[in-house]
């Protein structure tokens, strides 16, 4: 299993950022994938997470501006974040734990930059 987490990028406060996380070997109807972010000296938080039969939800720090979303054919994972500010700078990674092993499994991160 491999994911690929990308779009991220510098972007300046108020912007939007769409990130894509690629999965492979595991169909998303058999994964739970998440988000996380952390932040320079800060410890990674969960931001979102789609379960594999949809179902989704968010940290409360985040819910109204993050969206998370998937592409079953694409087998990909989407996080939409609107209303950017500098709270979001944080490396970004996707991670997916099967729906029904105890496996666990991480992507690269991805960059977020956000500038005022």
């Amino acid at each position: 299993v491999q994911l690929q987490a990308s779009g991220g990028g510098l972007v300046q406060a108020g912007g939007s950022l769409r990130l894509s996380c690629a999965v492979s070997g595991i169909p998303l109807s058999r994964a739970h994938v998440a988000w996380h972010r952390q932040a320079p000296g800060k410890a990674r938080e969960l931001v979102a997470r789609i379960f594999s039969g949809g179902d989704t939800n968010y940290a409360e720090t985040v819910k109204g501006r993050f969206t998370i979303s998937r592409d079953s054919a694409k087998n990909t994972v989407y996080l939409q974040i609107t209303n950017l500010n500098a709270d979001d700078t944080a490396t970004y990674f996707c991670n997916a734990n099967g729906a029904y092993t105890l496996s666990t499994y991480w992507g690269q991160g991805t960059q977020v930059t956000v500038s005022s």
